[in-house]
């Protein structure tokens, strides 16, 4: 097997096009090592023309590492796995979800820049999204190269943000996109996902590279007044979406995408949603708490 990576932001070495692999087959752990430190080493990782069904794909994902179990799998779903997450428009008996429906409602915080998972007490290693049908136009996906942001902070401000915790929340990323949660949630899902604090900061423990953790589940941070929490949090924010740091994915039918949630900040584009959408994800839980 040669597998090979193509840059794809070269100025700050986010996100590699990967060839040389069909990920629908078993593969030996020796063959999948090249991959995992591929995205140490880019963050976010690009497969084209890949053919997988939910089984093949869960089997891929678990060389990461554990698998999440989806925190809508209480709900009626399009997929039979709790290790699969939808995202989609598309309800289970084939009809569009309605654009003011609750789970479109709920799909629209996924258009904030944020670290998928990052408010469970493990946060998500990585994610990775497959997509079934994508829509003629919109419906991108865009990465942000945390890392490239924690490097381009002055010393004394890394001095002054290393070692902060921040406080993380689902029903507050949802609400900012208009979401009701105390409304919407199932009590098993508020059960599943209090408040927790996370490091402001993320290293990784392969390579030492460290990395901003400041996205939209973040509400406030620990030990600072709530106004200065806020204009430190808009500061951070500006400076770890910054266009130069940005790769911009438009999905093809067939493309795999993974990302290091450590690592990265991602958002979905809005598109149309008269056009069917189907996606699925993955997610790989983390080694443990951060904070």
């Amino acid at each position: 097997m040669s597998i090979n990576f193509k840059p794809l932001n070269t100025a700050v070495g986010l996100a590699a096009e990967v060839s040389g692999v069909d990920l629908s087959q078993p593969m030996a752990y020796e063959d999948f090592l090249p991959i995992r430190d591929g995205l140490d080493e880019y963050g976010v990782l690009v497969f084209h023309d890949q053919d997988l069904d939910d089984d093949s794909q869960i089997a891929f994902s678990r060389h990461f590492g554990p698998l999440e179990s989806s925190i809508r799998r209480h709900r009626p779903r399009s997929v039979a796995s709790a290790e699969i997450s939808d995202i989609s428009n598309v309800a289970p008996d084939g009809s569009i979800f309605p654009i003011d429906g609750e789970h479109m409602s709920y799909n629209l915080g996924n258009q904030l820049w944020h670290s998928d998972s990052s408010f469970k007490a493990t946060p998500a290693l990585a994610s990775l999204l497959y997509a079934r049908e994508v829509v003629p136009e919109g419906g991108g996906t865009e990465f942000a190269d945390q890392r490239g942001a924690w490097d381009g902070l002055t010393p004394d401000m890394q001095g002054r943000i290393d070692g902060m915790v921040a406080r993380h929340s689902l029903a507050h990323s949802r609400a900012a996109m208009g979401y009701d949660a105390d409304q919407e949630f199932m009590d098993v899902e508020k059960a599943e996902v209090p408040p927790v604090p996370q490091a402001l900061v993320q290293t990784n423990a392969r390579t030492g590279r460290r990395a901003l953790y400041a996205g939209a589940h973040v509400f406030c941070i620990d030990g600072l007044e709530r106004q200065e929490s806020d204009d430190l949090l808009a500061e951070l924010r500006e400076q770890a979406t910054q266009p130069g740091l940005q790769y911009h994915h438009q999905w093809q039918v067939g493309d795999l995408v993974i990302w290091d949630n450590r690592a990265t900040l991602h958002r979905g584009q809005p598109f149309d949603n008269s056009h069917r959408r189907v996606m699925r994800r993955t997610t790989v839980a983390g080694d443990g708490p951060t904070a």
